[in-house]
């Protein structure tokens, strides 16, 4: 999905961790909640497009996006991964 050179040069453009590839279970649940109506991204916008795959920030805390290969690397298009996760 992404090129290893290129995830080598990515980072989160808000605190520059590193990012990691989500787990297909991660971007599954993600793109439940999408066809649900039920997921925002930090902007505040509903997330009406399914990914393709995304990206983690090391702290695990935020997942960018990535869409046609192509990861999304703006601040309030990421998704908290914290409040879905929660047990």
């Amino acid at each position: 999905m992404i090129d290893a050179q290129l995830l080598k040069i990515l980072c989160c453009p808000e605190t520059r961790q590193e990012l990691a590839v989500a787990p297909d279970s991660v971007v599954a649940l993600l793109n439940e909640r999408i066809v649900s109506g039920e997921l925002t991204n930090r902007g505040g916008q509903l997330v009406t497009v399914r990914l393709d795959g995304g990206l983690i920030r090391k702290d695990g805390t935020f997942l960018y996006p990535v869409r046609q290969n192509i990861p999304v690397m703006l601040i309030e298009e990421a998704v908290a991964l914290q409040p879905l996760f929660k047990t």
